[in-house]
């Protein structure tokens, strides 16, 4: 059997965690059998080495060329086949897998797994690995119910390798109505990225603000900027992945929160301010991404300003909003948490103007960009920065805002790992009232 590309085996770029990792995925015999094409699909496109071993039951469901074709790679099927195991093949692919994903995982395969046997390809490769094992579970709703398959399941969880993901809920081939559905290939790909992403943020708490500020004139119009929550959205997405338990503040956007990920939804300053407030309490990291207004109308109209009784001219009086980056500077003071990232966007003098921010909201990293420059503005899936702190000013080239996310946020590990470190005697590292309308949860 043709072995996959062997790779270095130490720590996976969180913004890319499939590319070049070594899967596995174990088929099992059950009618979602025929996804498991698909999620064999989005493995290779994500840039991971796929191989495929199924069940001799799972074969009866979809046939064993499909994956070969997919993967461009024999399909392992036999525990006793001449061919695969002239050099105890199952041995062989347990051992270069940097995850096995068995999907579906029936609720047989689940009991067999769980009581150590290894009578056929899937299982033994199971047994053998030393990688993690997700499991992807897919069988009728009383079975999944049953009190055996539960504990069968707690007791392979209660093994620190195995994962499991699903089942989804919903109308299932038996005609039944209920937990037991197959999870989404895309929903298996990214519990399969989550847990070989590296975990270098297990344990900390962050809050992330994202989005605009809507601060009405009246019951139509509002004072607002064109930010649409993009990059906060991916910060906070990116961050959960490395393990960091996340609360995103968002303000009005289309987007969908990260799943998982508790929201908060605000309009305003002012529901901006009271929220983080509350988020902020036992914060470690705080990501103000948000492009809060500077400026809100004195008053807000109650009815809709007519054009005709305004004239030609109109003008909206303006009073300042609270500087909350500034504030959470302030209150923190001389303590070393919650650590603040702060963003500036800027027409000109990036890099000044961060520096000036820095100081000013006492904050320990400002993310700065271009607004005016190509694919670094609002509403477009890249960005280009420079992060800005007291060591000085990197440049992130131009990438989608889901990989720039992940450079602020290997940022964001160093500064935490440095403030850690003991210092020396001279603090040299040592060498050895609450607005109208509340944030509604989402």
């Amino acid at each position: 059997m043709n072995e996959a590309p062997r790779r270095d085996r130490g720590p996976r770029d969180p913004a890319s965690p499939l590319v070049g990792a070594n899967i596995v995925v174990a088929v099992t015999g059950g009618i979602a059998a025929y996804k498991a094409a698909e999620l064999v699909r989005l493995l290779d496109k994500a840039g991971a080495h796929v191989e495929v071993a199924m069940t001799a039951r799972a074969q009866k469901f979809i046939g064993a060329m499909t994956f070969q074709a997919l993967t461009r790679r024999p399909v392992f099927t036999d525990l006793f086949s001449l061919t695969e195991e002239a050099e105890i093949g199952h041995i062989q692919v347990a051992d270069r897998a940097d995850l096995v994903i068995v999907a579906p995982a029936t609720a047989n395969a689940i009991s067999r797994l769980a009581a150590g046997r290894a009578n056929d390809a899937v299982s033994a490769i199971v047994l053998a690995t030393r990688a993690p094992v997700l499991l992807a579970p897919s069988m009728n709703v009383n079975m999944w119910n049953h009190p055996l398959t539960a504990s069968n399941v707690r007791k392979l969880v209660d093994v620190a390798r195995y994962r499991v993901v699903g089942p989804g809920d919903g109308f299932l081939a038996c005609r039944w109505t209920g937990p037991g559905r197959l999870a989404e290939p895309a929903d298996i790909v990214e519990a399969a990225a989550h847990v070989l992403s590296p975990q270098d943020l297990t344990g900390t708490r962050i809050v992330v603000t994202a989005g605009p500020t809507y601060e009405p004139i009246d019951p139509v119009r509002f004072v607002g900027n064109r930010s649409s929550g993009k990059m906060g959205v991916a910060i906070a997405a990116a961050a959960q992945r490395r393990g960091a338990t996340v609360t995103l503040i968002l303000g009005p956007s289309a987007l969908t929160p990260p799943v998982g990920v508790a929201t908060m939804s605000v309009e305003n300053t002012a529901q901006l301010q009271w929220a983080l407030a509350d988020a902020t309490k036992d914060a470690d990291v705080v990501v103000m991404t948000a492009a809060v207004a500077d400026y809100r109308p004195a008053k807000e109209e109650k009815q809709k300003l007519k054009r005709g009784d305004l004239g030609p001219k109109a003008t909206v009086d303006l009073v300042a909003n609270p500087d909350l980056l500034a504030e959470l500077g302030k209150k923190r003071g001389t303590k070393k948490t919650p650590l603040l990232v702060g963003f500036a966007a800027e027409t000109d003098d990036v890099i000044g103007n961060a520096q000036k921010k820095l100081a000013t909201k006492k904050c320990d990293l400002v993310v700065a960009n271009n607004v005016a420059e190509a694919g670094a503005g609002f509403a477009v899936d890249t960005n280009h920065v420079t992060l800005v702190d007291t060591s000085g000013a990197e440049d992130v080239p131009t990438g989608t805002k889901y990989t720039v996310a992940h450079r602020i946020l290997d940022r964001v590990v160093a500064i935490r790992k440095a403030a850690s470190q003991p210092t020396g005697r001279r603090g040299k590292p040592a060498t050895s009232g609450k607005p109208k309308g509340r944030p509604r949860p989402s």
